[in-house]
Protein backbone atom coordinates (compact mmCIF):
# COMPACT_ATOMS: atom_id res chain seq x y z
CA UNK A 1 0.00 0.00 0.00
CA UNK A 2 1.58 3.43 -1.19
CA UNK A 3 0.12 6.22 1.48
CA UNK A 4 0.70 9.86 0.69
CA UNK A 5 1.28 11.69 4.03
CA UNK A 6 1.75 16.11 3.42
CA UNK A 7 4.89 16.94 4.82
CA UNK A 8 3.84 19.80 6.76
CA UNK A 9 0.65 18.81 7.68
CA UNK A 10 0.66 14.94 8.18
CA UNK A 11 -3.56 13.98 7.83
CA UNK A 12 -4.68 12.91 11.28
CA UNK A 13 -6.52 9.52 9.52
CA UNK A 14 -3.60 9.16 7.99
CA UNK A 15 -0.96 8.77 10.55
CA UNK A 16 -3.61 6.35 12.59
CA UNK A 17 -3.60 3.94 9.47
CA UNK A 18 0.17 3.85 9.61
CA UNK A 19 0.07 3.51 13.33
CA UNK A 20 -2.58 0.71 13.66
CA UNK A 21 -0.20 -1.18 11.23
CA UNK A 22 2.62 -1.05 13.43
CA UNK A 23 0.81 -2.19 16.21
CA UNK A 24 -0.47 -5.31 14.69
CA UNK A 25 3.27 -6.10 13.36
CA UNK A 26 3.24 -4.32 10.40
CA UNK A 27 6.59 -3.09 8.55
CA UNK A 28 6.55 0.36 6.94
CA UNK A 29 9.18 2.52 5.17
CA UNK A 30 8.70 6.04 6.09
CA UNK A 31 10.75 9.39 5.46
CA UNK A 32 12.71 10.79 7.97
CA UNK A 33 14.90 13.84 7.88
CA UNK A 34 17.78 11.84 5.93
CA UNK A 35 16.90 8.71 3.81
CA UNK A 36 13.73 6.53 3.99
CA UNK A 37 13.85 3.86 6.36
CA UNK A 38 12.21 0.22 7.63
CA UNK A 39 10.26 0.86 10.44
CA UNK A 40 8.48 -1.52 13.18
CA UNK A 41 7.29 -0.99 17.10
CA UNK A 42 9.70 -2.13 18.52
CA UNK A 43 7.65 -4.61 20.95
CA UNK A 44 6.83 -6.73 17.82
CA UNK A 45 9.96 -9.45 17.62
CA UNK A 46 8.52 -11.02 14.48
CA UNK A 47 8.31 -7.85 12.64
CA UNK A 48 12.13 -6.84 13.85
CA UNK A 49 12.77 -10.51 12.07
CA UNK A 50 10.81 -9.72 9.36
CA UNK A 51 13.28 -6.43 8.69
CA UNK A 52 16.15 -8.08 9.19
CA UNK A 53 15.07 -10.67 6.17
CA UNK A 54 14.42 -8.55 3.89
CA UNK A 55 17.96 -6.93 4.94
CA UNK A 56 19.52 -9.89 4.59
CA UNK A 57 20.85 -9.62 8.07
CA UNK A 58 21.47 -11.81 11.21
CA UNK A 59 19.04 -10.02 13.31
CA UNK A 60 21.85 -10.49 16.22
CA UNK A 61 24.09 -8.75 14.36
CA UNK A 62 21.85 -6.06 13.07
CA UNK A 63 22.49 -2.63 14.19
CA UNK A 64 18.95 -1.02 14.41
CA UNK A 65 18.09 2.44 15.52
CA UNK A 66 15.06 3.41 17.69
CA UNK A 67 13.20 6.67 16.62
CA UNK A 68 12.24 8.62 19.42
CA UNK A 69 10.00 11.80 18.90
CA UNK A 70 11.62 13.61 21.89
CA UNK A 71 14.46 13.17 24.42
CA UNK A 72 12.12 12.39 27.18
CA UNK A 73 11.89 8.55 26.54
CA UNK A 74 15.87 8.40 27.02
CA UNK A 75 16.12 6.92 30.16
CA UNK A 76 13.48 4.19 28.98
CA UNK A 77 16.30 2.92 26.50
CA UNK A 78 19.12 4.02 27.86
CA UNK A 79 21.51 4.21 30.96
CA UNK A 80 22.04 7.16 32.43
CA UNK A 81 23.54 9.60 30.37
CA UNK A 82 26.31 12.42 31.68
CA UNK A 83 25.28 16.08 31.43
CA UNK A 84 27.94 16.98 28.93
CA UNK A 85 26.46 14.13 26.40
CA UNK A 86 22.95 15.10 27.05
CA UNK A 87 24.24 19.08 26.05
CA UNK A 88 25.12 17.71 23.23
CA UNK A 89 22.24 15.47 21.91
CA UNK A 90 19.63 18.45 23.55
CA UNK A 91 22.08 20.64 21.12
CA UNK A 92 22.02 18.27 17.36
CA UNK A 93 18.21 16.86 18.21
CA UNK A 94 16.26 16.45 16.21
CA UNK A 95 17.77 16.18 13.67
CA UNK A 96 20.22 13.84 11.21
CA UNK A 97 22.36 11.94 13.85
CA UNK A 98 22.23 8.95 15.76
CA UNK A 99 23.48 8.73 18.92
CA UNK A 100 24.97 5.56 20.38
CA UNK A 101 24.07 4.89 23.96
CA UNK A 102 24.42 2.21 26.42
CA UNK A 103 21.10 0.29 26.49
CA UNK A 104 18.72 -0.27 29.28
CA UNK A 105 17.38 -3.26 30.86
CA UNK A 106 13.93 -2.05 28.75
CA UNK A 107 15.71 -2.32 25.27
CA UNK A 108 14.45 -5.84 24.06
CA UNK A 109 17.08 -8.60 24.26
CA UNK A 110 16.58 -9.14 20.34
CA UNK A 111 17.14 -5.20 19.48
CA UNK A 112 20.38 -5.23 21.56
CA UNK A 113 24.33 -5.65 20.27
CA UNK A 114 26.62 -7.77 21.72
CA UNK A 115 27.98 -4.56 23.13
CA UNK A 116 24.47 -3.83 25.10
CA UNK A 117 24.29 -0.40 23.26
CA UNK A 118 21.30 1.06 21.17
CA UNK A 119 21.47 3.74 18.27
CA UNK A 120 19.04 7.04 19.29
CA UNK A 121 17.77 8.91 16.54
CA UNK A 122 15.18 11.95 16.79
CA UNK A 123 14.74 13.06 12.81
CA UNK A 124 13.85 16.24 11.87
CA UNK A 125 10.93 14.96 10.32
CA UNK A 126 7.45 15.75 10.77
CA UNK A 127 6.09 12.90 9.60
CA UNK A 128 8.01 10.45 11.67
CA UNK A 129 7.52 12.67 14.48
CA UNK A 130 3.68 11.93 14.92
CA UNK A 131 3.65 8.54 13.91
CA UNK A 132 6.08 7.91 16.62
CA UNK A 133 4.15 10.26 19.25
CA UNK A 134 0.29 8.32 17.94
CA UNK A 135 2.25 4.84 18.66
CA UNK A 136 3.71 5.85 21.97
CA UNK A 137 6.70 4.19 21.83
CA UNK A 138 9.79 4.22 19.59
CA UNK A 139 9.66 2.46 16.15
CA UNK A 140 12.89 0.24 15.54
CA UNK A 141 14.23 1.43 12.61
CA UNK A 142 16.87 0.06 9.63
CA UNK A 143 18.10 1.42 6.16
CA UNK A 144 16.60 -0.04 3.29
CA UNK A 145 18.79 -2.03 1.44
CA UNK A 146 21.09 0.14 -0.85
CA UNK A 147 22.68 -1.54 -3.93
CA UNK A 148 21.55 -0.49 -7.45
CA UNK A 149 20.12 3.37 -8.04
CA UNK A 150 20.69 6.20 -5.82
CA UNK A 151 16.73 6.80 -6.99
CA UNK A 152 15.44 3.65 -5.51
CA UNK A 153 15.23 4.78 -2.49
CA UNK A 154 14.64 8.59 -2.84
CA UNK A 155 11.53 8.27 -5.00
CA UNK A 156 8.35 6.43 -2.67
CA UNK A 157 6.74 5.42 -5.64
CA UNK A 158 9.65 3.19 -7.34
CA UNK A 159 10.03 1.56 -3.61
CA UNK A 160 6.33 1.00 -3.56
CA UNK A 161 7.04 -1.36 -6.81
CA UNK A 162 10.52 -3.09 -5.11
CA UNK A 163 8.83 -3.79 -1.85
CA UNK A 164 4.99 -3.62 -1.78
CA UNK A 165 5.27 -7.83 -1.52
CA UNK A 166 7.64 -7.17 1.59
CA UNK A 167 6.35 -4.16 3.67
CA UNK A 168 2.89 -3.23 4.90
CA UNK A 169 2.62 0.58 3.94
CA UNK A 170 5.05 2.74 1.97
CA UNK A 171 4.57 6.29 3.54
CA UNK A 172 5.25 8.64 0.79
CA UNK A 173 6.02 11.87 2.29
CA UNK A 174 7.66 13.22 -1.04
CA UNK A 175 11.60 12.87 -2.31
CA UNK A 176 13.71 11.40 0.29
CA UNK A 177 17.45 12.47 1.08
CA UNK A 178 20.70 10.29 -0.56
CA UNK A 179 22.59 10.69 2.88
CA UNK A 180 22.62 8.89 5.98
CA UNK A 181 22.27 10.14 9.41
CA UNK A 182 25.70 11.15 11.00
CA UNK A 183 26.69 8.17 14.08
CA UNK A 184 28.16 9.32 17.11
CA UNK A 185 29.48 6.85 19.73
CA UNK A 186 28.80 8.52 23.07
CA UNK A 187 28.87 4.81 25.33
CA UNK A 188 32.88 6.12 26.88
CA UNK A 189 31.41 9.35 27.81
CA UNK A 190 33.54 10.86 25.28
CA UNK A 191 31.65 11.32 21.76
CA UNK A 192 33.95 9.56 18.73
CA UNK A 193 32.40 10.01 15.34
CA UNK A 194 31.75 6.94 13.57
CA UNK A 195 29.79 7.75 10.36
CA UNK A 196 29.97 11.10 8.61
CA UNK A 197 26.66 11.58 7.09
CA UNK A 198 24.07 14.30 6.77
CA UNK A 199 24.75 16.06 9.94
CA UNK A 200 27.95 18.27 10.39
CA UNK A 201 30.06 17.03 13.12
CA UNK A 202 33.52 18.31 14.35
CA UNK A 203 35.42 16.45 17.17
CA UNK A 204 35.95 17.82 20.45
Amino acid sequence: MLLHIHPDNPQERNIKTVVDCLKRGGVIIYPTDTIYGLGCDITHPEAIEKIARIKKIDVKKAQFSFICCDLSHLSDYAKSVDTPIFRILKNTLPGPYTFILNASKQVPKLLKTKKDTVGIRIPNNKICHEIVKALGNPIMSASLPMDGDVEYYTDPEIMHDMFENLVDIVVDGGHGEILSSTVIDCTSGQPELIRLGAGPWEEE
